[in-house]
């Protein structure tokens, strides 16, 4: 039997864990001479290149001398957690990546809590050791700290380092004498991280820990064999997480995942990580077991949604210009397919029969969705994202978040004052080389919109992270957005000579000569009220001159929104339109006469 190890990738948002798997599948020769390999090879879709982040756990394999090594790339940023929870189920050891400047991050903590918990063995990789002020020894004593602070026990605390840079292709036992390659990285994989435990006499045994969707067979199911064997056209028991419905099923394929892709296979041996199809009806922390004898494992819990956003069809006057999909049908379709793919997304009907509920993570998580449907054609609008709140006891309760900045120390004071008018806490404070970093304790809604003001007052130098903490007693009332909006009275094209005779009003979002309508939020006002202005009133040409009235036009750029901002900077009285080419704020109600009606 071929030696088997199963390893995850645990790091922070932007420390190098997608190229560092780049450069394992190249020393693992999957790419034949003559083929062109590209960076960030597991990011495949769009918006995971251009956003440089992993929003899906993938799987990959990589054979080193003779041991197949199974390795599954995580997303790194906390509103995708779920999915790096779930797939430490799958795996007997971690590489926990690190910038060797910024250090463990909090969400590589709390997903490093989590895998210690479970017994999983780490090996640590300090990554971007080239980086000019990178301090690989001392954030080696900071992941021993941490490790001693999370209860890890003594075998855990024995960990290898590696250091490295995944970037120029070397990891070595030694961050002053760098390599050619990373073979000194998968050496200490094959001899640090022990081998699944294999019980092949066994009934079978496989916990659903991952799915995939294909638009052929449907859903795909994936989990690690932990008893047994599984073979094609076999008869099964799926025992669903409640651990009292059981379903008899039959196995239809089974593959296992060979380099980058899937290979089909009449028998899968206990240890290995693969993906069945044919069993319907299936959720995340479902058993499948034997037919005759069923012993499901125990489920694994799924993170409850912590935000919700109201989803509704494009009413405006400029609808279906741009989309081919704009109908509730097209809406619903189109998040019930969602649902069956993602797991911390929930659907409820709204108020009116063409609009719903979607309940996410996170703003971040929420906006990813939207930004995949406008791609494919669709037209959306979007309300307020609005935190979840429980009753728990008796008493109303919010979610509460650790926040994280990073950030230079002459900024520390502004960025101070602006988390704690949000109701947040500062727990600690550390200083190296100039640079501060503030630990927080903040309810989700703080977080809402805080981004672009903490990037602002810091000139663009703060580095921002937040993790759900739990549910804590509501903190009461704040002022999230003080500014009113400027709105158009009228539909049509917008003048040069408008926008400059309204630019002492506050800032604009649009340009000259772009088509706005009637009750279109076209700016930021300078006062707390809102503002209806025309800006579609053209310079009236004379046949007199007069000094003066021939003056250039200067005009300020307009603020340009991407999606999350624009999603955190709306008020409850708007909405965000989204279309395949356009995004743009409205009021709800676009006559002004029916909104101070339903003020």
């Amino acid at each position: 039997m071929q030696k088997l190890r199963n390893i995850a990738i645990i790091a922070h948002v932007d420390h190098g864990k997608t190229t560092l798997v780049d450069k394992m599948i190249l020393q693992g020769n999957l790419f034949r001479d003559n083929e062109k390999s590209e960076t960030l090879i597991l990011d495949n879709n769009d918006l995971e290149r251009e956003r440089g982040i992993t929003i899906i756990s993938k799987n990959v394999s990589v054979t080193y001398k003779d041991c197949k090594i199974n390795i599954i790339d995580t997303p790194g940023h906390s509103d995708f957690g779920g999915e790096v929870e779930r797939v430490l189920n799958m795996v007997e050891g971690v590489l926990l990546l690190v910038d060797a400047f910024e250090g463990a991050m909090p969400q590589t903590r709390f997903v490093l809590q989590k895998a210690l918990a479970l017994g999983k063995r780490a090996i640590v990789v300090i990554n971007k050791v080239d980086k000019q002020n990178c301090r690989p020894d001392y954030v080696n004593e900071e992941i021993f700290d941490l490790m001693f602070s999370l209860d890890a026990s003594e075998s855990q605390l024995d960990f290898t380092t590696i250091y490295g840079s995944a970037k120029n292709g070397w990891m070595s036992t030694d961050w002053k004498e760098p390599k050619t390659d990373i073979c000194d990285l998968l050496e200490a994989i094959v001899r640090d991280i022990p081998p699944p435990i294999v019980d092949v006499d066994g009934t079978p045994q496989l916990l659903i820990s991952s799915l995939e969707y294909s638009a052929y067979v449907g859903r795909v199911a994936i989990g690690k064999l932990t008893r047994g064997t599984l073979k094609i056209n076999a008869p099964v028991t799926l025992c669903k997480r409640d651990g009292v419905t059981l379903v008899k099923s039959r196995i239809k394929e089974l593959m296992l995942f060979d380099g980058l892709g899937k290979t089909k296979v009449d028998q899968v041996e206990c240890g290995e990580i693969c993906a069945v199809v044919g069993i319907d009806g299936f959720d995340i922390g479902d058993s499948i077991a034997d037919f005759e004898n069923p012993e499901p494992l125990t489920p694994i819990a799924i993170d409850e949604p912590t935000m919700s956003m109201l989803f509704t069809i494009n009413d405006s006057p400029f609808y279906s210009r741009d989309g081919k999909f704009v109908t509730s049908r097209h809406l619903k379709d189109r998040l019930d397919r969602e649902l069956e793919k993602n797991l911390a997304l929930r659907v409820q009907p709204g108020e009116t029969a063409d609009s719903f509920i979607v309940f996410g993570r996170g703003v971040l998580h929420l906006s990813v969705l939207i930004e995949t449907m406008r791609r494919e054609g669709y037209e959306l609008q979007v309300g307020q994202p609005r935190v979840i709140i429980k009753e728990i006891d008796g008493k109303k309760c919010e979610p509460i978040e650790e926040l994280t900045i990073d950030l230079p120390e002459e900024y520390a004071g502004r960025a101070i004052e602006l988390v704690t008018k949000r109701k947040g806490m500062m727990l600690s404070m550390d200083s190296t080389d100039g640079r501060n970093r503030l630990l927080f304790e903040i309810p989700s809604r703080g977080i809402i919109g805080l981004r672009s003001n903490i990037l602002t007052a810091t000139a663009g130098e703060a580095v921002m992270s937040h993790r759900l903490k739990g549910y804590e007693p509501f903190k009461g009332a704040f002022e999230i957005r003080t500014n009113g909006s400027l709105i158009a009275m009228e539909t049509g094209i917008t003048f040069a000579y408008s926008i400059n005779k309204l630019q002492d009003r506050g800032k604009f979002f649009v340009s000259p000569t772009e088509e706005i309508y009637c009750g279109q939020v076209v700016g930021e006002s300078n006062r707390a009220e809102d503002i209806v202005i025309n800006l579609t009133k053209s310079k009236k040409l004379t046949n007199m001159r007069a000094s003066g009235s021939d003056d250039k036009t200067s005009i300020a750029p307009p603020v340009v929104f991407s999606l999350e901002e624009a999603l955190e900077y709306i008020q409850a009285d708007e909405y965000v339109e989204v279309t395949p080419k356009c995004m743009r704020l409205r009021k709800i109600y676009l006559e002004e006469h029916e909104r101070k009606r339903k003020s």
